[in-house]
This record gives structure tokens, C-alpha cells and sequence, in this order.
């Protein structure tokens, strides 16, 4: 059999927790540095290629979004091919082995803790070196796309964002889980694909995402504030991402084949 079955994929999660609670805090960070720098890159892609259709979206805009999420799965196909820790995917498969207490709980705040900090460092690296000082986005129509997107993000309401949250860390979630059935690369490359193109052609929320996404907006004089972007978008952002992976991802399945 090619692939690993739902009952066996909780296995393979507990087992992806179990070593990264066993690795150090240095190397934890490296990881999750990468993570964030990943998926930052993803988003950087996204905006180049979605941000320069300004005509597309005028006039085919569910084309445009499409364009966007099609291209950013690059970002989680590094984290799992190359090998990354990110904070998103840890909230699913965190979950069996405390339930299971085969980890502590303290051990999944730790590595959440530390990885959302990585994960952090990772993203502002990307916008403020890769996105902000080579001029990528500098000019029109890439410059009004990324601070339109930062300015729409941080205008919604904090249930609007949360809700948003939940939708895109349970489809990120589930792509990380999927590519645990998989026994090749192109088997993950495509559980990967699907789901995260989703989530961002619907316009969900993603934390580490919106870690480079409004930041690098911010970087270019959109109008909207570090506290802003902290309070009205991160903040209810994580939480639904924790929502969507911890309890419609890690706890569901979990509770379906994991108890025994």
C-alpha cells in the first residue's frame, strides 16, 4: 500500500510530536526560523504573482485568489519536505499524545511557545529583507495589492478574523496531516497542495502568514499600526488557528482512532 491509513496518520503525528518535544530549545528555533522564513516566501510569491493581476481581479476575481493560492502552498511544502517547525502544523499533532499522556502538557506550550517566537523571526526576516529592502513590491501594482491586503486584514471584526482563523488552520492542519499518509514527495507535495490553495483562495486566515502580510505592508507606509496588526488581526487569528487544528484536526481524530 502506497499510503498510510486515518487510523495509522494518529501514529504518525504522535510520533512527529514526540521528537519535536524531544529536541532542543536551539535547535526548536532554528526550525521554526525556517518555518516562518518558508512560508513568508510563500506569501511573498503569492503577492507577485496575485498582486500583478490587478486587471484579472477587476474583472475575474475568484481567477485572481485562485492565482494566489496556487502558488502559495510552496511555503508548507518546504516546511514538510525540507523539514520545519511550524507553529500551525504543531497544533494538530500536539494534541493525540497529550490526550494520550504520552507528552505533558507543558511540553506542547513550550514547543508552541517557542515555535510561534521562530516562527515570528522567520516572517519579519523575509518581509523586512527579502520583501522591503530589494524593492519587490515597491511599485505599482505590487505596492497598493500588499497594503490593501494589510489594511483589509486588520479592518475586520475580531470574530470575523477568529472564525477566518479556525477555516484556515483546520484546511493547513488537515494538509499536514495528509502528508503523513503519503511515502513519496509528489504524494505530499499534493495532499499539501489542495487544502492550503483553499484556504487562501477563500481568504481564511493565517497566522504566520499574516506575520509576513501585514508586516511587509506596514514596511512599505500602509496605514495601519503595529498595534493593529497585534491586537485586531494575530491575536484572533492564532486563536482560531489553534481552534482549527487543535480540537477539528488533532482532537476529532484523536477521539476516532486514537483512544485505544
Amino acid at each position: 500500500m502506497g499510503y498510510f491509513t486515518p487510523r495509522e496518520l494518529v501514529d504518525k503525528a504522535t510520533d512527529a510530536a514526540l521528537l519535536r518535544s524531544n529536541t532542543s530549545v536551539r535547535k526548536t528555533m532554528v526550525l521554526a526560523f525556517l518555518a516562518g522564513a518558508y512560508i513568508a516566501l510563500g506569501g511573498l510569491l503569492a503577492v507577485v504573482i496575485g498582486g500583478g493581476m490587478p486587471g484579472v481581479a477587476a474583472d475575474n476575481p475568484g481567477l485572481q485568489k485562485f492565482m494566489m493560492g496556487a502558488v502559495f502552498p510552496l511555503g508548507l511544502i518546504l516546511c514538510v519536505v525540507g523539514g520545519a517547525d511550524l507553529f500551525t502544523g504543531n497544533t494538530a499533532y500536539f494534541v493525540p499524545p497529550v490526550l494520550s499522556r504520552k507528552i505533558p502538557f507543558m511540553a506542547l506550550i513550550k514547543n508552541w511557545s517557542l515555535v510561534y517566537v521562530g516562527n515570528f523571526v522567520g516572517s519579519l526576516f523575509v518581509a523586512y529583507v527579502l520583501a522591503y529592502h530589494t524593492g519587490l513590491l515597491a511599485v505599482s501594482p505590487w505596492l497598493e495589492s500588499v497594503t490593501g491586503i494589510a489594511e483589509a486584514k486588520t479592518s475586520a471584526s475580531f470574530f470575523t478574523v477568529f472564525a477566518k482563523g479556525i477555516g484556515a488552520n483546520w484546511l493547513v492542519a488537515l494538509a499536514v496531516w495528509l502528508a503523513f499518509a503519503a511515502q513519496d514527495i509528489p504524494g505530499k507535495v499534493m495532499a499539501i497542495w489542495f487544502p492550503v490553495m483553499a484556504f487562501v483562495a477563500m481568504g481564511f486566515e493565517h497566522s504566520v502568514a499574516n506575520m509576513f502580510f501585514i508586516p511587509v505592508a506596514i514596511f512599505y507606509g500602509a496605514d495601519v499600526t503595529w498595534g493593529s496588526f497585534l491586537w485586531d488581526n494575530l491575536l484572533p487569528a492564532t486563536l482560531g488557528n489553534i481552534a482549527g487544528g487543535s480540537l477539528l484536526t488533532g482532537l476529532l481524530y484523536w477521539y476516532v482512532y486514537g483512544q485505544e
